[in-house]
């Protein structure tokens, strides 16, 4: 079978291709042909699902050709001596799934460890990332708290930490302040925060490389791991295997963990379950939008720390509030904007007037502009409660219908400039006291209920985005 087995791989390498074989096929080996059964043993799981379901056609053909007695293909993972070789093919995939610019930017930007690392693995914090730098508000203060907590060390009573949010929430803020809190607290403590993205390629190139056990030493020996973006692993299973090893491993020496990802665990599709259960029994926190109120702080801090190094600078009045109501999708774009006014300013000499900054903003005022229509919510909520929109709009009271109409109509208060009135006749003409009644039933809701909380949350982001 052994001669047969090398025929087969002559023309499957033809027939698939160099870069298909020497990834897929290659890394295989034939163990026995019983009952008509050819069974290969696989280095990885991930290597046996996927020539399963690309290439289990072809070897099939080539061997039944060349041996009839071979009717099927089973392939079991049996991780050999030569199984490095194997693994490092399906490091390889795993790698060829991300985006290549992707990929180099995780080869740009090493991981960085504080507090005796290896000098090749160190690269600075972003200095502007600080817990002094932070804007406290009520949609981000129990992320902020959770935070504070996790950074001063000792026992903290829940890991891992797991911060999830849209973007431009603050996570990646977070994560930084941590890592430049607990470093300043205990010098000696060795902090490794990194991305997924460069958590999955160290892990391809320790494969390759042969120098797993440097990988697994240098993850282990930590006293605190961040990992952002974890979303990024999902359905790479290679490395969601290591991942689950090596965050097994640190919780039981009682180390810290911190991750972020841009929604809850239960919600990132592709993640195994065993780490979502894992993930989920730290403490999860939700970084909300922001409100008017938070977005009008971040402006007011950024503005006072601009002034200090620009004396000169002159802001009218009604301008910060202005885009604190005008921009209210992503805090990344609010602090650009501002930053655009301040070199117009600056470059031009002038005071930063209303008018001024409607003319300097102009392409991202209209971005921000998009209209959110009564009809939009409806459908979204219609949608995401599984109910009849006909329903959601008509006389029916049945709980299962009246809370998503009170939330639908909560919605069209706040994310549309229509009147009351003008929201009644939209729920089947309804009287606008009992628009009233449903937003500020849906108000207190909100404060206790944190299921209608989340609810609220997800419904604005899928109609913002």
């Amino acid at each position: 079978m052994d001669d047969i087995w090398g025929q087969a791989c002559a023309e499957l390498e033809k027939r698939v291709g160099p870069n298909n074989f020497n990834h897929w096929i290659k890394p295989l080996r034939l163990t026995a042909v019983d009952d008509g059964v050819a069974r290969f043993a696989s280095p990885t799981r991930f290597v046996s699902d996927w020539v399963n379901r690309h290439f289990a056609s072809n070897i099939l053909g080539e061997l039944s050709r060349l041996e009839p007695s071979v009717e099927r293909v089973r392939f079991d993972v049996e991780p050999t001596a030569a199984s490095a070789r194997g693994a490092a093919s399906a490091g390889a995939a795993e790698d060829q799934a991300a985006p290549r610019a992707g990929r180099t930017a995780a080869q740009a930007a090493p991981a960085t460890v504080r507090g005796g690392a290896r000098p090749d693995l160190c690269a600075p914090l972003d200095p502007r990332f600080t817990f002094g730098n932070f804007v406290v508000g009520k949609p981000n203060e129990l992320a902020h708290a959770a935070a504070r907590r996790v950074a001063e060390g000792g026992p903290v009573g829940f890991n891992p930490l797991f911060l999830y949010g849209g973007v431009g929430l603050g996570k990646t803020h977070l994560m930084h302040a941590i890592a430049h809190e607990h470093q300043a607290r205990h010098p000696e403590a060795r902090v490794l925060y990194l991305s997924a993205e460069q958590f999955m390629y160290r892990f391809v190139q320790a494969l390759r490389e042969s120098s797993i056990m440097d990988f697994k030493s240098l993850f282990r020996n930590v006293h605190m791991l961040m990992v952002d973006d974890v979303q990024f692993i999902a359905g790479k299973d290679s490395t969601q295997e290591e991942f689950f090893h090596t965050f097994n491993a640190l919780v039981d020496q009682g180390k810290q963990i911190v991750i972020s990802a841009d929604r809850a665990p239960a919600e990132i599709k592709g993640l195994e379950e065993r780490i979502k259960s894992r993930l989920s029994c730290g403490l999860i926190v939700d970084l909300h939008p922001t409100t008017y109120e938070l977005r009008l702080g971040i402006l007011q801090s950024k503005t006072e720390a601009f002034r200090a190094q620009h004396p000169d600078l002159e802001i009218g009045r009604g301008v910060l509030e202005f885009l604190a109501h005008r921009i209210t999708t992503n805090v990344r774009v609010l602090e650009g904007a501002l930053q655009r006014l301040f070199a117009h300013a600056s470059l031009l000499r002038r005071e930063i007037t209303l008018e001024v900054a409607q003319e300097c903003l102009a392409d991202i005022l209209r971005t921000n502009d998009r209209k959110i229509s009564i009809d939009d919510i409806q459908r979204k909520v219609a949608e995401h409660y599984n109910i009849r929109l006909a329903d959601l709009i008509g006389p029916k009271r049945a709980r299962n219908v009246a809370r998503p109409r009170q939330i639908a109509m909560y919605l069209s208060k706040q994310l549309t400039s229509r009147s009351l009135p003008e929201i009644g006749r939209r729920f089947g003409g309804r009287d606008h006291t009992t628009i009233m009644h449903g937003v500020r039933k849906v108000e207190e809701l909100a404060q206790d209920d944190h299921a209608v909380a989340e609810d609220i949350t997800l419904l604005k982001r899928l109609l913002e985005a």
